[in-house]
């Protein structure tokens, strides 16, 4: 699906930090809603490849998250973290974690903050620091760009089909 919003990902050599910018043909709410109300996030989070699961998504102050992507041959990938802060409908504070790395402790911090625009649109950005440039940098090499840009496809997909309401 063709989509006249890009996504933009910034990455800036030698920095911990990435930026994600995309514009929402959808109003604010509806799109904080999208990204905190777990029935949703299921449809739309992820390659379209892996089918999610959510084992636990507590949209609140201290709540915890956790979900799994499962591909085709059994394979999950899992993903967990904490929401320091949720403030409806401007933005949320958590953490994020891939369970699957040979370590523990690559935890990076995420804002991410909705703007709305004029004509009931939403400007979304995520701000992310990460540990350490190693850590951003494997973040970008892992396939992090296509995952979030069949996200954002497939949230503007459900927006189209009103199934945010």
């Amino acid at each position: 699906m063709a989509t006249k919003n890009p996504t933009t990902i910034v990455a800036e050599p030698g920095k911990q930090e990435t930026f994600i910018t995309r514009e929402f043909e959808a109003p604010r709410e509806l799109v904080f809603k999208a990204f905190t109300d777990p029935k949703l996030v299921s449809k739309w989070l992820g390659p379209r490849d892996l089918k999610m699961k959510i084992d636990k998504y507590e949209t609140k102050n201290g709540g915890n998250y956790r979900y799994i992507h499962a591909d085709g041959q059994g394979n999950e990938y899992s993903f967990r973290g904490v929401f320091h802060e949720v403030k409806a409908p401007e933005r949320y504070i958590q953490t994020f974690e891939f369970e699957g790395l040979p370590e523990s402790g690559h935890v990076c911090l995420e804002t991410v903050t909705f703007e709305a625009l004029p004509g009931d649109r939403t400007k979304l950005t995520y701000h992310t620091v990460f540990q350490s440039v190693a850590d951003r940098d494997a973040m970008m090499q892992s396939g992090m760009e296509n995952g979030v840009l069949q996200s954002h496809e497939r949230l503007d997909e459900l927006f189209e089909q009103e199934l945010v309401k």
